[in-house]
């Protein structure tokens, strides 16, 4: 199949696209149904709920879902029925707005689910804010509100209900198509050709994405008692397949070296382009696998690696023998990866293709899944410990109540459109914690809104047919919510000429609403992005170094399962994979809070250059303590090793007073001296041995440079 057009069907198979169909049904069918009963302004109303409760959608457990859409319809009623008797004085309602502004962005202290409910609230204020409605009329209108969150959030969960793994299978192909990417620019650092620094950017800029989309699968599979406890097919093949892709992921972690020397040491062999050959074919092989599971077929195998690195084998022969000088271990440890990568790729293919493999295998080792998710906390200490400047997100809920303000005085007094709200509207959803992000979503907010307002208008003026338009409005309102989380700029665009097309069927004139439209959102970005910069601003300098001391113990406390590895110590396999688990995540955050400092403005950015090495250096370090702890784990018998261990404290120590700088406490070890074991040196261990020394000096190695670097940014 052409890769481009199975990159248009994986759309149609993915989550995203699933997403749309299912809000936009949720949101249209009440309008359309209670038209055939000329109860449109009823039906209008109805999806008005359904719109709102609709941002509480988000991907996660069912029961998760559930209870979200429950408490946001609760805030819905109350919401809207405040809102409507505030607007019955303009005092009362910016005193209204100030206050909920402020109170429903402080909800983000609970996470991201509670975050959107948060959203939902505000939502409901600023479409209530310019309803006429009679103080008598407000709380039947705030019911039939109410009425249609009802509605959206059954109908959600009955679509879930239909399909229960389908969710779950959709953010698991998605992963492996991530990962897929991430091999590719692994493989690209064999090419004597590639510059390794930008590279690395590229390297670190996917690592965010695969570490979102594993944390999204593990939300699925490990927090819903229905996949992780039944013990259906289906459920054993979703965890059976993570549980591999996981360690899969590691295997390409682990296929790391010093690829400058590498390149001197090998560059005129060949073998190097053989290596990056065979991880581009893996890569396709992954691509071939996530379509498999996002589009729920069968494939065949597309190749046998065994011939690829059984010739593979026989070069790095070719080259030991030719050149007795030259080591050849690295390019044996090398194949290793490559066998093992090529072993999972074979196990997932062997999963979703045998007919007995998913009912006869048992997810293998003694892993807990519940200790693998984090469980928010949601006791009112919380809420309150951060009414404090200290707190980002008191200073963005602040920032945010004192622009709403600011939004809705403009919005009454220049705004002088029918719908002055979307000033408010443009507001909120641009407003970010961070000035980056702030500035990401203006930028695409007023693209997506120009942009989309020319197509509207095109649309409405050259295609006069009311069936051909109605369509139109389906598609876009399909792709406004596909790409909400795709590609934001993509999905304004969607949206905007969807907005104009219903008001268009509402009776609101064309030219008007579109001009409206686009005057409110340059008005609403413009208070936006000023207020990121002068009002409260957090700027990622001011936070890099939690983030950097947060990453630095998470390679201690890996480092630390090495070392009770080497001390004789069997460690088990929960451990050492939370351990690995905690890494990836610091290390993703790292990365994305490295690529938004790069997008403030200049004056504003500190230490890049060296922030950036720290970037490249943990990705280093972080790749040989899991090529080293790989090969321990797997183990089942663990000679202690002195010397090795030696080196492995060493490390910990020079992290640990990194982390001590960066105002981190000091992480506790407390590993003892080997226990006595007999000195057996086989010839076979001996070169293993040398290899794995050597890894450890480069690790310690790169644990003086983090040192290093740590000095150079705290400066």
């Amino acid at each position: 199949m052409n890769i481009n057009t199975r990159e248009i069907k994986s759309f149609f198979y993915s989550q995203y696209f699933s997403d749309g169909l299912r809000i936009s049904a949720g949101i249209l069918l009440p309008s359309l149904v209670l038209l055939e009963f000329n109860q449109f302004d009823l039906g209008l109303t109805l999806s008005l709920g359904a719109l709102c409760i609709c941002v509480i959608d988000s991907p996660g457990p069912v029961s998760h879902k559930r209870n979200s859409m429950a408490i946001g319809n609760l805030c819905l009623f109350l919401v809207a029925a405040i809102t409507g008797f505030a607007r019955l004085n303009i005092f009362t309602l910016g005193l209204e707005i100030t206050l909920f502004s402020f109170l429903f962005s402080m909800f983000t202290v609970y996470g991201n689910r509670a975050a959107s409910v948060g959203t939902c609230s505000l939502l409901i204020m600023i479409f209530m804010m310019d309803k006429a409605l009679p103080a008598s009329g407000v709380l039947g209108y705030s019911a039939i509100i109410l009425a249609g969150g009802i509605w959206y959030m059954l109908f959600s969960i009955v679509f879930f209900g239909i399909r229960p793994y389908r969710a779950a299978q959709q953010a698991l192909g998605e992963n492996v198509a991530d990962i897929a990417k991430f091999l590719r620019i692994k493989a690209d650092f064999y090419l004597i050709d590639t510059d390794i620094d930008e590279n690395y950017r590229k390297l670190v800029s996917r690592q965010i994405q695969v570490s979102q989309h594993q944390d999204a699968v593990r939300e699925l599979l490990f927090k819903s008692r229905l996949l992780v406890r039944e013990s259906t097919a289906a459920s054993r093949l979703l965890v059976l397949t993570f549980v591999d892709l996981v360690d899969m992921f590691e295997q390409i972690m682990a296929t790391h070296y010093d690829y400058g020397y590498i390149r001197e040491k090998f560059k005129d062999t060949g073998i190097l382009n053989e290596i990056a050959r065979i991880l581009h074919h893996m890569a396709d092989e992954l691509d071939d696998i996530a379509y498999l599971i996002l589009s729920n077929t069968k494939h065949k195998h597309l190749k046998d690696f065994n011939i690829e690195l059984e010739k593979l084998k026989l070069k790095i022969d070719d080259i030991g023998k030719n050149n007795q000088e030259t080591s050849t271990l690295v390019l044996k440890k090398i194949l290793i990866n490559l066998r093992a990568l090529s072993e999972s790729i074979n196990n997932i293919y062997v999963y979703y293709n045998s007919k007995t493999a998913s009912k006869s295998t048992e997810v293998r080792g003694d892993i807990e899944y519940s200790q693998f998710v984090t469980h928010q906390d949601y006791t009112p200490h919380i809420f309150f410990d951060n009414l404090t400047f200290e707190s980002g997100v008191f200073k963005h809920a602040l920032r945010v109540a004192l622009v709403c303000l600011v939004g809705f005085i403009t919005a009454k007094t220049i705004a002088q459109g029918h719908h002055s709200y979307w000033v408010l509207l443009t507001i909120i959803v641009i407003l970010k914690p961070g000035f980056s992000l702030s500035k990401q979503r203006n930028y695409q907010r007023l693209i997506g809104t120009i942009g989309g307002g020319t197509i509207g208008i095109l649309i409405l003026s050259f295609i006069p047919n009311v069936t051909v338009q109605f369509i139109f409005l389906m598609i876009f309102m399909i792709g406004a919510y596909s790409f909400q989380r795709l590609n934001y700029v993509v999905s304004v665009i969607f949206t905007t000429p969807f907005v104009l097309i219903l008001f268009k069927f509402l009776g609101v004139g064309l030219l008007n609403i579109a001009q409206e439209r686009i005057i409110d959102t340059l008005i609403g970005s413009s208070i936006a992005f000023i207020a990121s910069y002068i009002i409260f601003p957090t700027w990622e300098f001011e936070q890099i170094q939690e983030t950097l001391r947060d990453v630095i113990v998470a390679n201690i406390n890996y480092l630390i399962t090495i070392a009770e590895s080497l001390s004789g110590k069997v460690t088990g396999t929960t451990m050492y994979k939370l351990a690995r688990k905690e890494v990836y995540v610091k290390s993703a955050n790292l990365s994305a809070a490295f690529e938004r400092m790069t997008s403030e403005p200049k004056s504003k950015q500190r230490k890049v250059k060296d922030v950036h090495k720290f970037v490249v250096l943990n990705h280093i370090l972080s790749s040989y303590i899991a090529n080293i702890a790989s090969g321990l784990v797997k183990k089942e018998t663990l000679q202690p090793h002195a010397e090795a261990l030696k080196l492995v404290k060493k490390s910990i120590s020079v992290l640990n007073e990194s982390n001590k700088k960066l105002a981190g406490p000091g992480i506790e070890f407390n590993i003892g001296k080997p226990v006595a074991a007999i000195n057996i040196e086989k010839p076979e261990l001996l070169a293993e041995d040398n290899l794995l020394k050597e890894q450890l000096g480069f690790i310690n190695k790169i644990s003086y440079d983090i040192a290093k670097i740590t000095d150079n940014i705290l400066q």
